[in-house]
């Protein structure tokens, strides 16, 4: 290890910046975010450096550097243009035993600025010992990925209350207590906003933990379920969020629409159960909600892992009804659902100026219900996207037929949308049955029909553009 990895606490400390320019600029930033007293060095700024000095942000030496200027000194950095001026400032801090940075220099350098993560007061720094400053910015920006936004308001409401937890519980009891506190319901609530229910969520469990620790009673910490739209298949198109929930999650119940490369992504020690419906087995989502309430009742955290969006045609909307009349909280997050990732993997516009003023998503289960209105869904100039109508596909067909859409209207059948595996293919409408029969597509797919999906719907300049013959783009 070549540098100890420490954290300084300089708030109100005076720190001088040699240079003016863009790097130092930075630098300063950061300075001035730890609270600083920072004095800049340099013949001539930048504009937005000369602004701070004009708001009394920092203080402005205009002329070069002197080693006279470190006198009082706590914290030293060399961001000027010039190696000489540079090699100086470091000369006269080493010999002052001032900690020094020298931007792209770290033999020069006494200590070094790693890459921030900034959830102040929680902080994460990554550093190369400044062998690969790019490097080390892309780790940081992995760790990122999965930190959520919320953190230091976590940080914050933990901290608030280590006094009475302190007073509350016995120094056995407190780490058992701060780690189920902090993988359980008051840290989910905090880290959604919901502020009021995290404090009330911490002082049920810090009651609970009171009358655990007296022996009065024991209790099993509540669990919660997340409700986790998987997007529609590349587990890259995956939220933050939903990223962030399955590493957090103890179980995980997912469906076949969600491949293994999401799975992946989970915590690695978390349980996974496979709900996924068998065609004929209305039963099975019964089984899936009562599922959902027995195990967030055991205390577990419930990952409701599903392609594409839960609240579009995923069930999502009936089992939140279960969970709220069981009185489980539970939270939802929205995935990019099949229409639109479909869509966007194959290049098809759902909306177009010159082709397209609207967009309906239809369940392709739909196709012998006599309750839709097939002579709206068959009108130009607008988009409509099937799900699940592969089976069906004649059907529906046939419905729009009859109910006016032309036999050249431009469709397109999307498989395994996003995955290495996609094909996209093109037909007029009376053909892409037949075309989908002759390629043998299998679900996961979407039926688009609209005159967005022609081949040069994208090059169109305006108008409704005439179809093309039969074709597959593997």
């Amino acid at each position: 290890m070549d540098y100890l990895p420490v954290f300084l606490r300089i708030a109100d400390a005076p720190a001088l910046v040699a240079g003016g320019g863009r790097v130092a600029a930075r630098k300063i930033e950061w300075l001035l975010k730890a609270g600083a007293r920072v004095t800049v060095v340099a013949p001539q700024l930048l504009p937005e450096l000369t602004a701070r000095v004009e708001r009394g942000e920092l203080a402005c030496l205009p002329r070069p550097f002197e080693p006279a200027q470190l006198a009082r000194v706590r914290l030293v950095v060399a961001a000027s243009d010039d190696r000489e001026v540079n090699a100086a400032v470091s000369r006269a801090a080493r010999e002052r035993h001032i900690p020094v940075n020298v931007v792209d220099a770290p033999e020069l350098s006494t200590f070094i600025f790693p890459a921030i993560i900034d959830r102040s007061p929680l902080v994460v720094a990554v550093s190369s010992a400044g062998a690969a400053p790019v490097l080390a910015r892309r780790v940081r920006a992995h760790i990122e990925a999965l930190l959520p936004a919320r953190l230091g308001a976590l940080a914050r409401f933990l901290g608030a209350r280590r006094a009475a937890v302190a007073k509350a519980l016995g120094a056995p009891a407190r780490r058992a207590f701060w780690e189920r506190i902090v993988g359980g319901r008051a840290a989910s609530e905090l880290l959604a906003g919901n502020e009021g229910a995290a404090g009330r969520a911490f002082a049920a469990e810090l009651a609970a933990a009171r009358l655990a620790a007296d022996g009065a009673a024991t209790r099993v910490a509540a669990g919660e379920v997340y409700l986790i739209g998987a997007g529609p298949g590349d587990p890259d198109l995956l939220t933050l969020r939903a990223l962030q929930l399955l590493q957090q999650a103890d179980v995980i119940l997912h469906d076949r629409l969600v491949p293994e490369c999401i799975l992946e992504r989970a915590r690695r020690d978390a349980e996974r159960i496979f709900v996924g419906k068998e065609s004929g087995d209305p039963a099975q989502q019964s089984r899936i909600n009562t599922l959902l309430v027995e195990l967030a009742r055991a205390g577990k955290r419930v990952a409701r892992l599903k392609g594409g969006d839960p609240f579009i045609f995923g069930r999502g909307g009936e089992e939140a009804q279960v969970l709220a009349a069981h009185g489980i909280p539970y939270r939802v997050v929205p995935g990019i659902t099949a229409a639109l990732g479909a869509a966007a993997a194959a290049g098809i516009p759902l909306t177009h100026r010159h082709l397209s003023h609207s967009v309906t998503l239809v369940s392709g289960h739909a196709a012998l219900d006599d309750t839709l209105d097939w002579r709206a869904l068959a009108r130009t100039r607008q988009t409509v996207v099937f799900y699940m109508g592969v089976a069906q596909l004649p059907h529906i067909v046939a419905r729009l037929r009859a109910a006016g859409a032309g036999a050249e209207l431009p469709a397109a059948i999307v498989e395994r949308a996003t995955l290495a595996t996609q094909r996209v293919l093109r037909a007029p409408l009376a053909g892409i049955a037949a075309l989908a029969l002759r390629e043998q597509v299998a679900a996961p797919a979407l039926l688009i029909v609209g005159e967005v999906t022609a081949p040069d719907a994208r090059a169109a300049p305006g108008g409704i553009l005439a179809a093309v013959g039969l074709e597959a783009v593997a």
